[in-house]
């Protein structure tokens, strides 16, 4: 596998940057995959708490909270590339924090939880990443008295993280008007 990851560019491409996390923050062993991902899969668009220059967990309270935040920005991207009706398979993850988080769910914090710019939330974490900070729990801006956490560091992430129920976003071809949990198999 060492020989493979020097010389093929999808298993590099799958693995991420690992080189974006340092040494010490780095954290391995059961579960710890889907966390190590977020920092190393940068989205250069950036999002709430980045600008697009390093990786952030987010996670939800709940998997209502979740799937509304993740088709906010799933939608985006299939507006974007006019896909035409699909619905998307999706994973959910469970897992816990290990770190004490910035609270900025009550008080002053409009400017964070605006839900079309995320230029003062990104510089904000910019910020507090800066003074060390583990990461940030904020009110959900897609699903109303939702609950989220931002992770600026993969150790603020208690292992291991185990995967939950399958989901299925059901895009129409202009938003996505639902979603189910992928519960089983029935016997014919």
């Amino acid at each position: 596998m060492a020989i493979e990851m020097r010389v093929n560019p999808r298993v590099r491409q799958d693995l991420g940057d690992v080189s974006l996390v340092p040494v010490a923050e780095r954290v391995s062993g059961p579960g710890s995959t889907p966390v190590m991902a977020a920092f190393c899969h940068l989205n250069p668009e950036g999002s709430r708490f980045s600008d697009g220059s390093w990786g952030v967990y987010y996670a939800a309270r709940s998997i209502e909270t979740a799937v509304a935040e993740v088709a906010h920005h799933r939608a985006i991207f299939l507006a974007r590339t006019h896909e035409p009706p699909i619905e998307i398979d999706l994973r959910s993850y469970v897992g816990h924090v290990r770190a004490e988080l910035h609270d900025v769910r009550e008080g002053a914090w409009a400017s964070i939880h605006d839900p079309d710019s995320y230029a003062a939330s990104s510089a904000f974490a910019r910020g507090l990443r800066a003074g060390g900070s583990w990461g940030i729990a904020y009110r959900s801006v897609r699903h109303a008295g939702g609950e989220c956490i931002a992770l600026f560091r993969p150790k603020a992430v208690g292992l291991p993280v185990v995967q939950g129920a399958h989901l299925a976003l059901h895009w129409n071809g202009a938003k996505i008007d639902a979603w189910y949990e992928k519960s089983g198999l029935n016997v014919l």
